[in-house]
């Protein structure tokens, strides 16, 4: 599965980068996050319920960020388990532009799934994911106090993209 955003952030670029390296912030963030912390120099280590619908398996696991620019860009690769629902995987590469004094926020992800949640069917994992990040938006913007524009699909994804000016 491949999906991805555009969103412009009310902050400036550096402040959009420090509240992604934030745990504080990304617990406030992600949906179903009880526990998210460092675990190393470029990895966390994290524990999120995740709402599929008809269940709510909580999976456990890491992100690790490389490729990393400062305020500029990483790929963020995270792996979790979610006990008898099977092994959720995914990876996004995440840049951060200059919008004015705010920043556009670009992402490409693609991820997987094996065991009982790959059963529940791609139409109903894509829209969970969708809602998930569209929730994370929502509260990184409340979490750093700025207002969040979605802005659609990035262009690789084959489809138009909106720009303001």
């Amino acid at each position: 599965m491949q999906f991805g955003g555009r969103y412009h952030i009310a902050a400036p670029r550096p402040a959009v980068w420090a509240a992604l390296n934030d745990p504080e912030k990304l617990k406030a963030a992600i949906p179903g996050c009880s526990y998210i912390a460092w675990s190393g120099l470029n990895t966390l280590d994290l524990e999120i319920k995740v709402n599929l619908g008809v269940v709510h398996p909580t999976f456990k696991g890491g992100l690790e960020l490389s490729d990393m620019k400062p305020a500029e860009r990483y790929t963020l690769s995270g792996r979790g388990k979610g006990g008898l629902m099977g092994l959720a995987e995914g990876a996004a590469d995440i840049t951060l532009a200059d919008a004015g004094d705010e920043t556009l926020l670009s992402f490409l992800a693609r991820g997987g799934a094996s065991g009982q949640v790959m059963k529940l069917g791609r139409a109903l994992i894509g829209n969970s994911a969708q809602r998930i990040i569209d929730g994370f938006f929502e509260r990184f913007g409340a979490a750093i106090g700025a207002e969040v524009t979605p802005l659609g699909p990035p262009e690789e994804l084959g489809q138009p993209v909106e720009t303001n000016g």
